[in-house]
């Protein structure tokens, strides 16, 4: 298999609006549309990329621009298929319409032929389509939606037959063997605009109540679609319905990967996945029929106007639910959007240096959407599947695909949608991806580093858990002169290869020594540049960039206090001072230092680590929690932003409508997990979430309501006592935050520098489930697991000073032993032993306390070690909390 990390992405056009399809002629133009009505251009040869036309489209419920496609003889006649919506007067519609390329790469406008449209519907326009493909024979392929509202069937089969419910029977258009939506229809353009059918659709040409386009029907959303090159099969993926379990009603939810060796019924809305049937279901009296029979379906459905009796059902090639799939457990869990991107065919004869290898020759490329991944389909010589591979697994960094498309010259072009659906993201684009098979140039890191230097230059000084300094600064502030201390590292990514030679370049002239670390002064005020540069054996040659700025120290901020600087304590204030010094500005005006304070039950960061406090970015501040940290590893940010709308509410416009409400937490966490609609909108469904256990959905909805506690913030003088009397009992995470800054006068050089020092307290009783780390123990819900001998908790960066001793809320079924409190390393001396006593049950719960053996001061990592040195020594003990006491 070829080396992932070869595979190299460029980006060739960076903030698009929404682009949905991308097709790539021999001579090395990359056409893609925006569904906002962009068809432009990036010529892989000029590297200039040009708008070709602006289409006037209308936007609402998904309408636009989609697909495009070019003809197979596009270098002789220029013709150019796009899959688009003009504005309308009554009712929607999408136009397939052929156009010419003009040599300034515009469109002929006069030049458009209609082969033909599809209906749609205004209310609401969901399912689309939209692809287009050509097979070896010269027949074209186009991806119709069902058009169908979701809403009412709650993500089962959208069967809605009551005349008043407009677009919630997909048996009117999927179904329906007389209407081109929910189908891939395929036709032969002609010459003159026309289309012929060509043998072996459907339904041959003048079966009554049939539409001869249809090639296969009863597809709900076939987003996506590719070809066989070799064999003209057709493959798509599916964008499947939204039920996150099993009911009366029928399956699940299932997006399906599929291919028609020949036309054919795919079953929906009767059938999903591999043609699992749901249930008739009579809206009107809510009585639940029999299964759909997919020998023999049969649509009765009073808005379908085609046959009643529906070919054969044929099942999914591959299909996948929310949760991890059984059969296809490759696939992974979390949201769904099956799209199928294209096959690679190697060309041996082809010069290019970058093409694909021979490794992937006959290989479908296929995408999720919402889970962000790319895999390689592999079929045999008969199109027979044979497994799934991941691409690119780890190191893509995929921004949502949403087409992908080879070149003559064996490279990958990719769109990417953006992080965010619905909106205009920053991150949507257009990229290449190549195989380097040669020498790849060193990748190089430099930094600024130890802690003298860095005092000197009135920079940072950043620590690491242990208290040690830490290379972690990539810029340097100071007066002149100005010295700095420089490290780095080059790494070689070929076996074969080696770095021979390091260089510095510190000011745009002098270069420095010949290794990786280095020390330079700067004599003279500006902004610099300090560029580390590795060379390999080829000559190749890798470099990283210090910005250096003289001419402004950086201002001294700290948060001086008598008190704990990692705890609260009930009915205990805590006492500060701010000072402020800076070496320009000489006496500080008391105005320009900004302090203030907040409480969150459920702070964005929980406050354990030199890395979380102290001087810092404000930017910086809260940089994760459970909640946090689990939304971000789900599809939920696909769909909804913290403040900017998008396709789901905001989740500050969540936590406005919801937070306070009794039983809120519980009632949220369920809707994530089962997913559901209309509470917001009733134009789109929220997907079910059932992989996400119960405790971490509450983590997620307690995330989300944490985010409005920054409007809490008050504003606080520069020295007195803030009052911690805002939390709860209940608030086991809660966190009182203080922050001082200060922003400089500045220079005319450097400009304004910022400082900010912070202050973050958390109760002094810590359950271990919050703990940094521990080894040893298994996590149960929001609870831990007995431990073993030697198991231990690890909670990072704790301020020791007045702190005298630590009681511990245990239980143990039947073994005594001792809890030992270790400093800075797991193999620290001990600095505090507690025997304790087996409590008899692992439901009754004692207390022990253990007493430091001295007085300590400034942040240390506290490993707490459970410990029974005689056998049987496993599941010895439970810890429940470690209470920090100051007496």
């Amino acid at each position: 298999m070829p080396e992932e990390n070869r595979f190299v992405k460029t980006v060739l056009v960076n903030d698009l609006n929404e682009p949905m399809e991308v097709a790539v002629a021999n001579d090395g133009r990359v056409f893609f549309t925006e569904r906002s009505g962009n068809l432009s251009v990036y010529n892989t040869r000029t590297k200039a990329h040009q708008l070709v036309h602006r289409f006037d489209v209308p936007t609402k419920q998904g309408h636009g621009v989609q697909g495009i496609t070019l003809d197979p003889n596009f270098a002789t006649n220029h013709w150019l298929y796009v899959y688009y919506s003009p504005q309308f007067e009554k009712d929607p519609f999408y136009n397939l319409s052929r156009f010419v390329v003009k040599d300034d790469n515009t469109l002929d406008l006069a030049s458009e032929k209609v082969l033909f449209t599809v209906p749609s519907l205004a209310e609401p326009g969901s399912h689309h389509g939209g692809s287009l493909a050509f097979d070896k024979e010269g027949n074209l392929y186009l991806s119709t939606g069902d058009h169908t509202n979701p809403f009412p069937s709650n993500g089962y089969a959208p069967i809605d037959a009551r005349p008043d419910h407009l677009g919630a029977d997909a048996r009117a258009t999927a179904a329906n063997t007389n209407d081109l939506r929910g189908k891939i229809l395929r036709v032969r353009p002609q010459p003159d605009g026309t289309y012929t059918i060509p043998e072996g659709n459907l339904f041959p040409k003048g079966t009554a109540q049939t539409r001869p386009e249809i090639y296969t029907m009863g597809l709900r959303n076939p987003y996506r679609i590719a070809l066989n090159p070799k064999s003209s099969v057709l493959y798509w993926g599916e964008i499947g319905p939204d039920a996150g379990k099993d009911s009366t009603l029928g399956p699940r939810g299932y997006d399906e990967f599929n291919q028609a060796k020949k036309a054919g019924n795919f079953g929906w809305p009767l059938f999903i996945g591999n043609s699992q049937p749901y249930a008739a279901n009579d809206f009107a009296t809510n009585v639940i029929g029999p299964r759909f029979d997919p020998n023999d379906p049969i649509n009765n459905s009073p808005k379908s106007n085609g046959l009643q009796h529906l070919p054969p059902v044929n099942p999914a090639m591959i299909w996948y639910p929310y949760g991890v799939s059984k059969e296809f457990p490759e696939l992974g869990q979390g949201g769904r959007s099956a799209m199928a991107g294209e096959f690679y065919t190697y060309d041996k004869n082809s010069a290019s240096k970058t093409k694909f290898p021979e490794y992937y020759d006959g290989a479908l490329f296929i995408f999720d959407w919402m889970r962000n991944w790319v895999m390689a389909v592999r079929i045999d010589k008969n199109d027979n599947y044979v497994r799934t591979e991941p691409f690119m697994a780890g190191n893509g960094d995929f921004r949502r695909p949403i087409d992908q498309a080879f070149g003559k010259d064996g490279v990958m072009y990719m769109l990417e949608y953006g992080s965010v659906y619905g909106a205009d993201n920053d991150d949507a684009r257009l990229v290449k991806i190549e195989y380097n098979t040669g020498n790849r140039a060193p990748t190089v890191k430099a930094n600024v580093v130890d802690s003298v230097a860095l005092a000197i230059h009135n920079s940072r000084s950043y620590l690491t858990s242990d208290g040690q300094n830490a290379p972690m600064a990539h810029e340097a502030v100071g007066q002149a002169p100005l010295r700095v201390k420089f490290s780095g590292r080059g790494t070689d990514l070929d076996d074969d290869d080696r770095i021979v030679s390091y260089e510095w370049l510190f000011d745009g002239k002098t270069v420095g020594a010949k290794q990786p670390n280095a020390t330079y002064t700067y004599t003279k005020p500006g902004v610099y540049k300090a560029i580390l540069r590795a060379t390999d054996q080829a000559g190749l040659v890798g470099a990283d960039t210090i910005m250096v700025k003289v001419g402004n120290a950086k201002p001294e901020v700290a948060i001086t206090t008598p008190d704990n600087k990692s705890f609260y304590w009930e009915n205990k204030p805590f006492t500060y001072a701010v000072n402020v010094t800076d070496k320009e500005d000489g006496k500080i005006d008391p105005k320009r230092i900004k302090v203030y304070s907040e409480y969150s039950a459920q702070p964005r960061s929980i406050p354990t680590g030199a890395a979380q406090q102290g001087h810092q970015d404000l930017a910086s501040i809260g940089n994760g929690s459970i909640g946090k940290t689990l939304m971000a590893s789900s599809d939920c940010k696909a769909c909804h932003t913290i403040d900017k709308p998008s396709v789901g509410p905001t989740f500050l416009a969540v936590a406005d409508r919801y937070k306070g409400q009794a039983g809120s937490v519980e009632r949220l966490a369920k809707k994530i997990i089962e997913g559901g609609g209309g509470s917001w909108s009733k134009d789109h469904l929220m997907s079910a979430h059932p992989q996400i256990p119960a405790q971490d959905a509450q983590e997620m909805v307690k995330y989300i309501f944490s985010l409005t506690d920054a409007r809490k913030q008050k504003v606080m003088p520069l020295q007195g006592s803030l009052t911690l009397n805002e939390h709860k009992p209940e608030d086991a995470r809660g966190q009182y935050t203080l922050v001082a800054s200060y922003t400089d006068k500045g220079d005319k050089v450097v400009g304004p520098v910022t400082s900010t020092e912070v202050v973050a307290l958390r109760n002094a009783k810590v359950k271990t489930i919050n703990a940094d780390s521990y080894v040893g123990f298994s996590r149960f819900g929001n609870r831990l697991g007995a431990g073993n001998h030697k198991s231990y908790f690890l909670l990072k960066g704790i301020d020791m000073t007045t702190i005298k001793s630590l009681t511990y809320d245990y239980s143990s079924l039947n073994k005594d032993g001792d809890i030992e409190v270790r400093l800075d390393s797991y193999a620290g001396p001990v600095v505090s032993r507690a025997p304790y006593k087996a409590t008899g049950s692992w439901q009754t719960n004692n207390q022990v306390t253990g007493t430091l053996d001295k007085a300590f001061t400034g942040r240390h990592d506290v490993y707490v070690v459970v410990m029974k040195r005689d056998k049987p020594n496993e599941g010895i003990i439970q810890l429940n909390s470690i209470q920090f006491n100051q007496n």
